[in-house]
């Protein structure tokens, strides 16, 4: 099963209309005459480290030659930057300039739109227009039976005013360990909890034979939810429905799920016997746990899959060049009461939004594009290419290569072409050994078996596209509520846990979060 976070998404319907026919006709066959021409929001992420045009470059010349060719649509890509996106395609919207076919990472503003009669209601035309994109969607997880392209969809209206993307990845967090430690002190990979404390005792007892003058156990930052994520979803009730899970999710924290508070103390333990840094309540940031982790003092922590892996932060890479033998590897010891290791995991959809803007001249043929993008011929290619150019052969799977020249990708997978999917549409098995080739320098037999291990016992949870009016002015101060009450919990004297989660919970319940609770109990479907 695949897991997502419980996440809320404001959508307001309003009725919106396509064209007269457009519920009638499924896409049509290229017809003869002049091409129906098009506008297309493409991300511009700049020139740098060789990147092409992104609206003139020998994708872009391959998309226009087959459209046309398929569906006698012509294609103008109209560049908007990436790292002012949202911004950017609010001005167009507000003077209406729009593309004809947009995407933005800002539900918000989709749902603002459908509001103000801005955007098109799509419900009606998923049948007609989308066949090959709600092929390609497939099951949403959490909701036998419906597709996900339907996903974004209000609960209580209908109305679908954008259509998010397919995440294709499962994997989202893996606790590492340093198998160095392991290996000097001649214990195994921990596969309880109780062998992960006992291992961390060894290593807070064994500064020494360690070879470090100081040694932190286990490191994390002031955000406790993510950085301790599998420990949290280990104590959780695995019984615990996914219609009380959602009901207690307040701004995507789950301080009410039962479990949690031992969860937290737990962590209290660990923290009064000298296993995690003391210091971490004044990391407000990866950087600080990062740097410690290159410096050889961390024996543990829980992050993102591929965290130790990742280019931009460099962890194993440093590591092994200041402590030559050092490694992190990844572990599954963190059982549920059900005797599985349950591991947060991605949205099966979410991120990036697809939508049409009222303002285009031609929304038919724009959802036509939409569907011919996602037919397996025309976003395959997209994605790996030519073989040489821009994918390898490896153990009869195409592993991505980084192409120069012409066929550069100036995003990963083209996702920035491929808009209706985030990440490469391979079987699962071959994840791992696709994504190995995003991580140069790391054998890809390591990233296959993190992503493996990141992909055990991944829980689906609900999501529930309702408009929570209740949480928008409180949600800010509810995240920054529960995060201190976290570090306060885990950082209590002996004895007073109990009290601080008490005054702590009839804080946060008085902030707002009852408040949210009764309105996502009234509109749960």
């Amino acid at each position: 099963m695949k897991c997502s976070l419980i996440t809320v998404c404001l959508t307001v319907a309003v009725a919106g209309v396509l064209g007269a026919n457009g519920a009638q006709q499924r896409p049509q066959p290229p017809a003869s005459g002049e091409p129906v021409r098009i506008t297309v929001e493409v991300f511009d992420r700049g020139t740098d480290g060789g990147k092409t045009d992104p609206a003139n470059n020998a994708w872009t010349d391959w998309i226009k030659a087959k459209l046309l060719k398929d569906e006698n649509i012509a294609v103008t890509f109209v560049p908007i930057s990436r790292w002012n996106e949202e911004q950017d395609i609010v001005n167009r919207m507000a003077a209406q300039d729009a593309p004809d076919l947009c995407y933005t990472y800002s539900m918000d503003n989709v749902r603002n739109w459908g509001l103000q009669g801005g955007v098109f209601d799509l419900a009606q035309y998923v049948d007609t227009l989308l066949p090959a994109m709600k092929e390609m969607m497939g099951e949403d997880p959490t909701i036998p039976g419906q597709n996900l392209i339907w996903n974004s969809r209000d609960v209580e209206t209908g109305a679908l005013y954008g259509i998010s993307n397919r995440y294709m990845y499962t994997a989202s967090h893996n606790t590492f360990i340093r198998q160095d430690w392991l290996d000097k002190l001649g214990l195994p990979a921990p596969r309880t909890t109780q062998q992960f404390y006992d291992t961390m005792v060894a290593f807070k007892n064994n500064a020494s034979k360690l070879g470090v003058d100081r040694v932190i156990p286990f490191i994390m930052n002031n955000d406790v939810r993510w950085q301790a994520y599998n420990i949290f979803l280990s104590f959780m009730d695995p019984n615990f429905s996914l219609k009380d899970y959602y009901i207690n999710t307040v701004a995507e924290r789950q301080l009410l799920i039962p479990g949690v508070k031992e969860a937290l103390r737990f962590l209290n333990t660990m923290y009064i016997d000298g296993l995690i840094d003391p210091d971490f309540p004044l990391y407000t940031s990866d950087e600080q746990p990062s740097n410690l982790m290159k410096s050889g003092r961390v024996g543990a922590f829980q992050h993102n899959w591929d965290q130790p892996y990742r280019q931009n932060l460099q962890i194993q890479t440093e590591l092994e060049k200041n402590i030559p033998g050092a490694k992190f590897v990844p572990i599954d010891p963190f059982t549920d009461s059900a005797g599985r290791t349950p591991k947060r995991g991605s949205l099966a959809a979410g991120g990036l939004i697809m939508f049409v803007p009222k303002s285009s001249k031609n929304p038919e043929a724009a959802l036509r594009y939409a569907n011919w993008l996602c037919r397996y011929e025309n976003y395959h290619f997209l994605q790996f290419g030519t073989e040489g150019i821009n994918h390898t052969q490896r153990n009869g799977i195409k592993v991505p290569i980084t192409a120069t020249g012409a066929w550069i990708q100036n995003s990963g997978a083209n996702v920035d072409y491929t808009f209706s999917i985030n990440g490469y549409v391979v079987p699962p098995e071959q994840f791992g050994e696709v994504l190995s080739a995003s991580y140069p320098g790391i054998p890809p037999e390591e990233v296959t078996v993190a992503y493996r291990i990141g992909s055990t016992d991944v829980k689906a949870l609900p999501y529930v596209p309702a408009t929570i009016l209740s949480l928008a002015p409180v949600r800010q101060v509810l995240v920054d509520k529960e995060k201190i009450l976290s570090v306060n919990l885990i950082c209590a004297k002996p004895g007073e846990f109990d009290r601080v989660w008490d005054v702590g919970i009839k804080d946060w319940l008085d902030s707002g979060a009852q408040a949210v609770i009764n309105e996502q109990r009234a509109k749960y479907r």
